[in-house]
């Protein structure tokens, strides 16, 4: 396994795309704000929907908070591309990094918990009413979500702090 993983490294040492993120002055941190945009759209729609779940925001219906959704997702697509580009750029950094592969888990985890949330409980949920308490499958369903991504956020932080032997860093 360990050798599959270093010609993982390997190979993504030699695309373009880490050649832009380690050569072009600009590109890591435009990745980085666009990442945060990203963080800040998936986080202020599925966070505030979550939170409606979990029973701490009443009086927003819960049709209306599923219509912004798919900003949600646009958030989430925003960070996979630009997290495929960081990875590409400096895989050392990244691949045996626990925080990554933490961040990853999480992701993983909140992955199949909206899997399990749309194909169980979503359209008894979606027959609230503006003042219902979500059903309790769908209260835990919610405080998932919120903890994954909460995860997601503190180990995407972490990242930085647990670095390879060696100075990565493109701009400093």
């Amino acid at each position: 396994m360990d050798s599959v993983v270093q010609s993982l490294q390997a190979w993504l040492r030699t695309t373009s795309i880490s050649d832009v993120m380690q050569n072009v002055k600009w590109a890591w941190p435009i990745a980085e704000s666009i990442h945060f945009v990203g963080l800040c759209l998936l986080i202020g729609t599925v966070g505030l929907f979550d939170l409606r779940m979990i029973g701490l925001v009443k009086r927003l219906p819960v049709a209306s908070l599923h219509r912004l959704i798919p900003f949600g997702i646009l958030g989430y697509v925003m960070n996979v591309l630009t997290g495929i580009t960081f990875i590409s750029g400096y895989p050392d950094q990244y691949i045996y990094n626990p925080a990554f592969q933490s961040k990853l888990m999480f992701m993983g985890v909140a992955g199949l918990n909206v899997a399990v949330f749309y194909l169980t409980m979503y359209r008894g949920v979606a027959r609230t009413g503006p003042t219902d308490e979500p059903p309790l499958p769908a209260r835990i369903a919610g405080g998932v979500s919120l903890a994954c991504w909460i995860g997601v956020i503190f180990c995407g932080r972490l990242i930085t702090f647990f670095r390879p032997p060696f100075h990565w860093c493109p701009w400093c």
